[in-house]
Protein backbone atom coordinates (compact mmCIF):
# COMPACT_ATOMS: atom_id res chain seq x y z
CA UNK A 1 0.00 0.00 0.00
CA UNK A 2 1.24 3.27 -1.01
CA UNK A 3 1.72 6.10 1.85
CA UNK A 4 2.27 9.29 -0.32
CA UNK A 5 0.95 9.99 -3.78
CA UNK A 6 3.78 11.00 -6.36
CA UNK A 7 4.51 14.67 -5.81
CA UNK A 8 2.62 16.30 -8.54
CA UNK A 9 -0.77 14.27 -7.58
CA UNK A 10 -0.19 15.02 -4.11
CA UNK A 11 0.46 18.81 -5.04
CA UNK A 12 -3.30 18.22 -7.32
CA UNK A 13 -5.09 16.45 -4.71
CA UNK A 14 -4.10 18.86 -2.10
CA UNK A 15 -5.68 21.67 -3.90
CA UNK A 16 -9.11 20.21 -4.71
CA UNK A 17 -9.30 19.67 -1.62
CA UNK A 18 -8.42 22.83 -0.37
CA UNK A 19 -11.13 24.13 -3.01
CA UNK A 20 -13.59 21.33 -1.89
CA UNK A 21 -13.31 22.27 2.13
CA UNK A 22 -13.62 26.28 1.01
CA UNK A 23 -17.30 25.30 -0.17
CA UNK A 24 -18.47 22.09 1.82
CA UNK A 25 -16.60 23.70 4.57
CA UNK A 26 -19.42 26.77 4.26
CA UNK A 27 -22.19 24.29 5.59
CA UNK A 28 -21.37 23.75 9.44
CA UNK A 29 -21.06 28.03 9.61
CA UNK A 30 -24.52 27.95 8.42
CA UNK A 31 -26.13 25.27 10.55
CA UNK A 32 -24.33 26.70 13.29
CA UNK A 33 -25.38 30.01 12.82
CA UNK A 34 -29.02 29.31 12.38
CA UNK A 35 -29.34 26.04 13.80
CA UNK A 36 -30.14 27.46 17.28
CA UNK A 37 -32.28 30.07 16.47
CA UNK A 38 -34.37 28.34 13.81
CA UNK A 39 -34.46 25.51 16.67
CA UNK A 40 -35.90 28.20 19.04
CA UNK A 41 -38.30 29.43 16.38
CA UNK A 42 -39.87 25.80 15.06
CA UNK A 43 -38.91 23.42 18.93
CA UNK A 44 -41.90 23.16 21.61
CA UNK A 45 -39.94 23.99 24.49
CA UNK A 46 -36.77 26.74 24.75
CA UNK A 47 -34.39 24.11 25.77
CA UNK A 48 -34.59 22.20 23.04
CA UNK A 49 -33.44 25.28 20.88
CA UNK A 50 -29.82 24.13 20.20
CA UNK A 51 -31.41 20.55 19.77
CA UNK A 52 -31.13 20.92 15.68
CA UNK A 53 -27.16 21.80 16.13
CA UNK A 54 -26.65 19.02 18.59
CA UNK A 55 -28.46 16.08 16.33
CA UNK A 56 -25.77 17.93 13.32
CA UNK A 57 -23.03 17.08 15.74
CA UNK A 58 -24.19 13.48 15.90
CA UNK A 59 -24.50 13.12 12.47
CA UNK A 60 -20.77 13.84 12.44
CA UNK A 61 -19.88 11.60 15.22
CA UNK A 62 -22.28 8.60 13.53
CA UNK A 63 -21.25 9.16 10.04
CA UNK A 64 -17.21 8.89 10.70
CA UNK A 65 -16.99 5.30 10.77
CA UNK A 66 -19.22 4.23 8.26
CA UNK A 67 -17.70 6.94 6.07
CA UNK A 68 -14.28 5.57 7.00
CA UNK A 69 -15.43 2.20 6.05
CA UNK A 70 -16.95 3.55 2.72
CA UNK A 71 -13.47 5.02 1.23
CA UNK A 72 -11.73 2.26 2.37
CA UNK A 73 -14.11 -0.20 0.31
CA UNK A 74 -13.98 2.19 -2.70
CA UNK A 75 -11.99 4.66 -2.74
CA UNK A 76 -12.08 9.00 -1.51
CA UNK A 77 -13.17 9.96 -4.63
CA UNK A 78 -16.19 7.85 -4.60
CA UNK A 79 -16.52 8.40 -1.11
CA UNK A 80 -16.21 12.22 -1.22
CA UNK A 81 -19.26 12.14 -3.81
CA UNK A 82 -21.41 9.68 -1.94
CA UNK A 83 -21.19 12.26 0.99
CA UNK A 84 -21.45 15.74 -1.28
CA UNK A 85 -25.20 13.66 -2.06
CA UNK A 86 -25.95 13.13 1.35
CA UNK A 87 -25.34 17.25 1.87
CA UNK A 88 -27.10 17.89 -1.10
CA UNK A 89 -30.49 15.92 0.29
CA UNK A 90 -29.75 17.10 4.13
CA UNK A 91 -29.76 21.32 2.76
CA UNK A 92 -33.34 20.44 0.90
CA UNK A 93 -34.64 18.58 3.77
CA UNK A 94 -33.55 21.33 6.73
CA UNK A 95 -35.23 24.16 3.83
CA UNK A 96 -38.56 21.74 3.96
CA UNK A 97 -38.65 21.50 7.95
CA UNK A 98 -38.44 25.63 8.08
CA UNK A 99 -40.95 25.93 5.45
CA UNK A 100 -43.34 23.66 6.80
CA UNK A 101 -42.67 24.82 10.26
CA UNK A 102 -41.74 21.09 11.30
CA UNK A 103 -39.21 20.74 14.00
CA UNK A 104 -38.65 17.23 13.39
CA UNK A 105 -38.35 17.38 9.34
CA UNK A 106 -35.49 20.24 10.23
CA UNK A 107 -33.57 18.28 12.63
CA UNK A 108 -33.50 15.31 10.17
CA UNK A 109 -32.10 17.51 7.74
CA UNK A 110 -29.56 18.75 10.21
CA UNK A 111 -28.78 15.04 11.08
CA UNK A 112 -28.53 14.56 6.97
CA UNK A 113 -25.96 17.46 6.80
CA UNK A 114 -24.04 16.21 10.07
CA UNK A 115 -23.33 13.14 7.97
CA UNK A 116 -21.95 14.99 4.94
CA UNK A 117 -20.15 16.63 7.88
CA UNK A 118 -18.17 13.43 8.27
CA UNK A 119 -16.90 13.12 4.78
CA UNK A 120 -15.78 17.33 5.07
CA UNK A 121 -13.66 16.23 8.07
CA UNK A 122 -12.02 13.58 6.61
CA UNK A 123 -10.68 16.12 3.66
CA UNK A 124 -7.30 17.04 6.70
CA UNK A 125 -6.60 13.37 7.05
CA UNK A 126 -6.86 12.90 2.98
CA UNK A 127 -4.27 15.88 2.68
CA UNK A 128 -2.10 13.83 5.26
CA UNK A 129 -2.27 10.53 3.55
CA UNK A 130 -0.79 12.48 -0.08
CA UNK A 131 2.44 12.98 1.82
CA UNK A 132 4.79 11.54 4.46
CA UNK A 133 7.25 12.51 7.18
CA UNK A 134 6.97 16.19 8.38
CA UNK A 135 5.10 16.81 5.78
CA UNK A 136 1.77 16.09 6.91
CA UNK A 137 1.25 18.62 9.15
CA UNK A 138 1.74 21.47 6.71
CA UNK A 139 -0.64 19.21 4.44
CA UNK A 140 -3.63 19.40 6.83
CA UNK A 141 -2.61 23.08 7.31
CA UNK A 142 -3.11 23.76 4.12
CA UNK A 143 -6.28 22.21 3.29
CA UNK A 144 -7.40 23.70 7.00
CA UNK A 145 -6.66 26.80 4.93
CA UNK A 146 -9.88 26.16 2.95
CA UNK A 147 -11.88 26.54 5.62
CA UNK A 148 -10.85 30.58 5.92
CA UNK A 149 -12.93 30.88 2.24
CA UNK A 150 -15.62 28.99 3.94
CA UNK A 151 -15.55 31.27 6.85
CA UNK A 152 -16.59 34.09 4.94
CA UNK A 153 -18.78 31.89 2.19
CA UNK A 154 -21.04 30.31 5.26
CA UNK A 155 -22.24 33.65 7.36
CA UNK A 156 -22.53 35.29 4.25
CA UNK A 157 -24.98 33.19 2.90
CA UNK A 158 -26.78 33.47 5.51
CA UNK A 159 -26.86 37.02 5.74
CA UNK A 160 -27.71 37.69 2.22
CA UNK A 161 -30.31 34.55 2.17
CA UNK A 162 -31.87 34.98 5.27
CA UNK A 163 -34.90 36.67 3.83
CA UNK A 164 -34.70 35.70 0.39
CA UNK A 165 -38.36 33.86 0.10
CA UNK A 166 -40.85 36.57 1.20
CA UNK A 167 -43.00 35.04 4.46
CA UNK A 168 -40.17 32.36 4.50
CA UNK A 169 -37.01 32.86 6.63
CA UNK A 170 -34.04 31.04 6.18
CA UNK A 171 -35.18 28.45 3.58
CA UNK A 172 -32.61 29.94 0.96
CA UNK A 173 -30.07 29.58 3.62
CA UNK A 174 -30.61 26.00 3.57
CA UNK A 175 -31.13 25.89 -0.33
CA UNK A 176 -28.13 27.42 -0.91
CA UNK A 177 -26.55 24.99 1.05
CA UNK A 178 -27.36 22.50 -0.93
CA UNK A 179 -26.29 24.28 -3.86
CA UNK A 180 -22.61 24.47 -2.09
CA UNK A 181 -22.71 20.53 -1.55
CA UNK A 182 -23.68 20.48 -5.45
CA UNK A 183 -20.31 22.10 -6.07
CA UNK A 184 -18.03 20.01 -3.95
CA UNK A 185 -19.38 17.00 -5.13
CA UNK A 186 -18.17 18.13 -8.83
CA UNK A 187 -14.58 19.33 -7.37
CA UNK A 188 -13.90 15.99 -5.47
CA UNK A 189 -14.86 14.43 -8.57
CA UNK A 190 -11.56 15.04 -9.81
CA UNK A 191 -9.29 13.56 -7.44
CA UNK A 192 -6.66 11.42 -8.12
CA UNK A 193 -6.08 8.63 -5.78
CA UNK A 194 -3.26 6.16 -6.68
CA UNK A 195 -4.52 2.66 -7.78
CA UNK A 196 -2.23 0.55 -5.61
CA UNK A 197 -4.42 2.95 -2.79
CA UNK A 198 -7.67 1.43 -3.87
CA UNK A 199 -6.56 -1.87 -3.91
CA UNK A 200 -5.53 -2.06 -1.00
CA UNK A 201 -8.62 -0.07 0.99
CA UNK A 202 -10.05 -3.61 0.40
CA UNK A 203 -7.84 -4.40 3.24
CA UNK A 204 -9.98 -3.95 6.33
CA UNK A 205 -7.88 -6.19 8.38
CA UNK A 206 -4.58 -5.22 8.52
CA UNK A 207 -1.97 -4.44 11.07
CA UNK A 208 -2.90 -3.69 15.19
CA UNK A 209 -6.28 -4.84 16.34
CA UNK A 210 -8.30 -1.10 16.80
CA UNK A 211 -8.84 -2.14 20.58
CA UNK A 212 -5.02 -2.27 20.92
CA UNK A 213 -3.97 0.64 19.41
CA UNK A 214 -6.79 2.50 21.38
CA UNK A 215 -5.45 1.59 24.67
CA UNK A 216 -2.42 2.93 23.46
CA UNK A 217 -1.06 6.07 25.74
CA UNK A 218 0.01 7.82 22.41
CA UNK A 219 -3.42 7.12 20.88
CA UNK A 220 -5.30 8.10 24.18
CA UNK A 221 -3.27 11.63 24.75
CA UNK A 222 -4.01 12.68 20.88
CA UNK A 223 -7.67 11.59 20.69
CA UNK A 224 -7.93 13.14 23.96
CA UNK A 225 -6.55 16.64 23.42
CA UNK A 226 -8.80 16.48 19.97
CA UNK A 227 -11.95 15.75 21.84
CA UNK A 228 -11.15 18.24 24.44
CA UNK A 229 -10.47 21.22 21.36
CA UNK A 230 -13.47 20.44 19.68
CA UNK A 231 -15.87 19.83 22.20
CA UNK A 232 -15.24 23.12 24.42
CA UNK A 233 -14.94 24.79 21.07
CA UNK A 234 -18.46 23.14 20.41
CA UNK A 235 -19.63 23.88 23.89
CA UNK A 236 -18.92 27.75 24.01
CA UNK A 237 -20.08 28.12 20.00
CA UNK A 238 -23.51 26.61 19.96
CA UNK A 239 -24.67 29.14 22.73
CA UNK A 240 -23.42 31.74 22.22
CA UNK A 241 -25.38 33.41 19.43
CA UNK A 242 -28.54 32.72 21.77
CA UNK A 243 -26.53 34.16 24.56
CA UNK A 244 -26.08 36.83 22.67
CA UNK A 245 -29.61 37.45 21.34
CA UNK A 246 -30.74 37.01 24.96
CA UNK A 247 -27.98 39.84 25.78
CA UNK A 248 -29.56 42.26 23.54
CA UNK A 249 -27.58 41.93 20.60
CA UNK A 250 -28.87 41.09 17.05
CA UNK A 251 -29.16 37.98 15.17
CA UNK A 252 -26.84 40.47 12.45
CA UNK A 253 -24.43 40.55 15.03
CA UNK A 254 -24.00 37.15 16.41
CA UNK A 255 -24.23 35.96 12.88
CA UNK A 256 -20.61 38.52 12.33
CA UNK A 257 -19.61 37.03 15.48
CA UNK A 258 -19.51 33.22 14.24
CA UNK A 259 -17.98 34.55 11.03
CA UNK A 260 -15.20 36.29 13.07
CA UNK A 261 -15.28 33.04 15.01
CA UNK A 262 -14.56 30.66 12.10
CA UNK A 263 -12.64 32.36 10.33
CA UNK A 264 -9.90 32.56 13.33
CA UNK A 265 -10.58 28.79 13.37
CA UNK A 266 -9.06 28.28 9.42
CA UNK A 267 -6.94 31.70 9.28
CA UNK A 268 -3.74 30.91 11.57
CA UNK A 269 -3.24 27.56 9.00
CA UNK A 270 -1.31 29.65 7.20
CA UNK A 271 1.15 29.23 9.65
CA UNK A 272 0.17 26.34 12.01
CA UNK A 273 2.09 23.40 10.19
CA UNK A 274 5.29 25.44 10.07
CA UNK A 275 4.59 26.17 14.19
CA UNK A 276 3.98 22.74 14.98
CA UNK A 277 7.29 21.61 12.77
CA UNK A 278 9.33 24.40 14.81
CA UNK A 279 8.46 23.83 18.41
CA UNK A 280 6.44 20.25 18.24
CA UNK A 281 2.67 18.97 17.91
CA UNK A 282 2.02 18.59 21.67
CA UNK A 283 3.59 22.25 22.41
CA UNK A 284 1.21 24.00 19.60
CA UNK A 285 -1.87 21.84 21.17
CA UNK A 286 -1.15 22.97 24.83
CA UNK A 287 -0.71 26.69 23.36
CA UNK A 288 -4.78 26.06 21.98
CA UNK A 289 -5.87 24.98 25.31
CA UNK A 290 -4.66 27.76 26.87
CA UNK A 291 -6.22 29.85 24.45
CA UNK A 292 -9.78 28.14 24.77
CA UNK A 293 -9.45 28.82 28.64
CA UNK A 294 -8.55 32.43 27.92
CA UNK A 295 -11.40 32.56 25.76
CA UNK A 296 -13.82 31.42 28.77
CA UNK A 297 -11.71 34.06 31.10
CA UNK A 298 -13.07 36.91 28.76
CA UNK A 299 -16.61 35.55 28.56
CA UNK A 300 -16.98 35.68 32.35
CA UNK A 301 -15.47 39.30 32.18
CA UNK A 302 -18.62 40.80 30.73
CA UNK A 303 -20.98 40.56 27.90
CA UNK A 304 -20.67 43.40 25.62
CA UNK A 305 -19.83 43.22 22.45
CA UNK A 306 -16.61 43.21 21.85
CA UNK A 307 -16.69 40.76 25.06
CA UNK A 308 -18.55 37.56 23.01
CA UNK A 309 -16.49 38.85 19.80
CA UNK A 310 -12.94 38.46 21.69
CA UNK A 311 -14.47 35.30 22.89
CA UNK A 312 -15.22 33.86 20.24
CA UNK A 313 -11.83 34.84 17.87
CA UNK A 314 -9.67 33.59 20.64
CA UNK A 315 -11.79 30.27 21.02
CA UNK A 316 -11.44 29.91 17.00
CA UNK A 317 -7.30 30.56 17.39
CA UNK A 318 -7.76 27.46 20.53
CA UNK A 319 -9.33 24.87 18.29
CA UNK A 320 -7.09 25.28 15.61
CA UNK A 321 -4.25 25.17 17.76
CA UNK A 322 -5.51 22.14 19.69
CA UNK A 323 -6.74 20.31 16.55
CA UNK A 324 -4.11 20.10 14.02
CA UNK A 325 -1.77 19.29 17.03
CA UNK A 326 -4.23 16.56 17.86
CA UNK A 327 -4.62 15.71 14.04
CA UNK A 328 -0.77 15.73 13.81
CA UNK A 329 -0.16 13.55 16.77
CA UNK A 330 -2.96 10.76 15.56
CA UNK A 331 -0.86 10.25 12.10
CA UNK A 332 1.87 9.02 14.88
CA UNK A 333 -0.57 6.11 16.02
CA UNK A 334 -0.81 4.08 13.12
CA UNK A 335 0.54 2.19 10.31
CA UNK A 336 -0.64 2.86 6.49
CA UNK A 337 -2.89 -0.11 6.89
CA UNK A 338 -4.21 1.01 10.15
CA UNK A 339 -4.89 4.33 9.03
CA UNK A 340 -8.36 4.02 7.71
CA UNK A 341 -9.54 2.74 10.93
CA UNK A 342 -7.62 4.52 13.32
CA UNK A 343 -8.72 7.58 12.19
CA UNK A 344 -12.67 6.65 11.85
CA UNK A 345 -12.32 5.50 15.31
CA UNK A 346 -10.45 9.37 16.60
CA UNK A 347 -13.31 11.27 14.65
CA UNK A 348 -16.05 8.80 15.96
CA UNK A 349 -14.70 9.96 19.78
CA UNK A 350 -14.56 13.20 18.60
CA UNK A 351 -17.92 14.26 17.32
CA UNK A 352 -19.42 11.93 19.64
CA UNK A 353 -18.16 14.30 22.22
CA UNK A 354 -19.23 17.71 20.15
CA UNK A 355 -22.68 16.08 20.15
CA UNK A 356 -23.12 15.85 23.90
CA UNK A 357 -20.95 19.43 24.44
CA UNK A 358 -23.81 20.94 22.21
CA UNK A 359 -26.61 18.86 24.23
CA UNK A 360 -25.10 20.00 26.83
CA UNK A 361 -24.65 23.68 25.90
CA UNK A 362 -27.88 24.18 24.89
CA UNK A 363 -29.76 22.67 28.66
CA UNK A 364 -26.85 24.86 30.04
CA UNK A 365 -27.60 28.42 28.58
CA UNK A 366 -31.29 28.45 29.11
CA UNK A 367 -30.74 28.38 33.04
CA UNK A 368 -29.96 30.98 35.49
CA UNK A 369 -26.55 31.64 35.35
CA UNK A 370 -26.08 29.25 32.52
CA UNK A 371 -23.69 30.90 30.41
CA UNK A 372 -21.00 32.01 33.07
CA UNK A 373 -21.18 28.47 34.36
CA UNK A 374 -20.39 27.18 30.66
CA UNK A 375 -17.45 29.12 30.82
CA UNK A 376 -16.14 27.94 34.57
CA UNK A 377 -16.44 24.65 33.30
CA UNK A 378 -13.77 25.29 30.51
CA UNK A 379 -11.06 25.76 33.12
CA UNK A 380 -11.16 22.00 34.59
CA UNK A 381 -11.64 20.55 31.39
CA UNK A 382 -8.78 22.33 29.41
CA UNK A 383 -6.48 21.05 32.37
CA UNK A 384 -7.30 17.55 32.30
CA UNK A 385 -5.58 17.15 29.18
CA UNK A 386 -3.46 19.89 29.07
CA UNK A 387 -1.07 18.77 32.29
CA UNK A 388 -0.28 15.50 30.14
CA UNK A 389 0.43 17.30 27.26
CA UNK A 390 3.12 19.64 28.95
CA UNK A 391 4.17 16.27 30.98
CA UNK A 392 4.90 14.10 28.02
CA UNK A 393 6.69 17.14 26.47
CA UNK A 394 8.64 17.69 29.45
CA UNK A 395 9.84 14.20 29.76
CA UNK A 396 10.66 13.67 25.94
CA UNK A 397 12.76 17.06 26.25
CA UNK A 398 14.95 15.63 29.40
CA UNK A 399 15.10 12.33 27.55
CA UNK A 400 16.45 14.64 24.56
Amino acid sequence: MTTADSPDTARRNIRILTLSQAVGGAAPPIVISLGGIVGQLLSPDPAFATVPVSLYNLGVAAGTLPAAFIMRRVGRRLGYIFGALIGICGGLVAATGVAASTFLIFCIGTILIGLYGAYLQSFRFAAADSVSGDMKALAISRVMIGGLAAAIIGPQVVIWTSDAVPNLPYVASFVSLSVLALLTLLLVSQLKVPRADKAAAVDLSGGRRLSEIARSPRFILAAGTGVISYALMAFIMTATPLAMVACGHTVGEATLGIQWHVLAMFGPSFFTGRLIARFGKETIAATGLVLIAACAAIALSGLGLTHFWAALILLGVGWNFGFIGATAMITDCHTAEERGKVQGLNDFLVFGSVASASFLAGALVNTENGWSLMNWLVFPAVLVVLIPLLFGRLFSASRA
